[in-house]
């Protein structure tokens, strides 16, 4: 409840105690300034009135990993954070520690965008486009390589978009 005190009165005085910075007189430009230092200390005492999280396992505890098999049973979609676009697509995302050793990737052309979906582990039914590529792992991110056969209709540069989403892929 403290925490929803202290940001609606951050919502009201804040900008109350700007305009008086900018537009007050003396006295008010003083006021602004102490209800900002009292807002600002009030925030700095429940921080530190927050309790500590709890402790993460320590990695020497935990069980050393295994090789990523060359394909496995765990169904994940990773949502790729960067793609660059040339004669093969190329994704990266964060790598999880039992990444599969392969993925399925559908790339469909739509005007400007190229439309990708990525999949890893077993999938049903048959997926027009459908490459199975292997899957690297390097510092903790994942990529791929998807040859892009034949030209592309259109004219390029092609604007990579998560097909699930909708949302764009940065360019790498």
């Amino acid at each position: 409840m403290l925490a929803i005190s202290l940001g609606t009165a951050w919502l009201l005085l804040g900008p109350l105690s700007l305009w008086a910075l900018l537009q007050g007189r003396t006295a008010a430009r003083a006021g602004a300034v102490v209800t900002l230092l009292l807002l600002e200390a009030a925030t700095f005492a429940m921080d530190r009135a927050r309790p500590a999280p709890a402790s993460a396992p320590v990695a020497a505890n935990a069980a050393p990993a295994a090789a990523a098999p060359p394909s496995c049973q765990v169904v994940r979609t990773p949502v790729p954070l960067s793609a660059k676009v040339g004669k093969a697509l190329v994704l990266t995302w964060t790598a999880v520690p039992d990444e599969c050793g392969t993925a399925k990737v559908v790339v469909r052309p739509e005007g400007r965008r190229l439309l990708i979906w990525v999949h890893e582990g077993p999938l049903t039914g048959e997926h027009e486009g459908m490459h199975t590529v292997p899957v690297r792992v390097e510092r903790g991110a994942a990529a791929l390589t998807v040859p892009l056969t034949g030209p592309l209709p259109g004219k390029a540069p092609y604007i990579p978009v998560d097909g699930r989403s909708g949302r764009r892929i940065p360019r790498a």
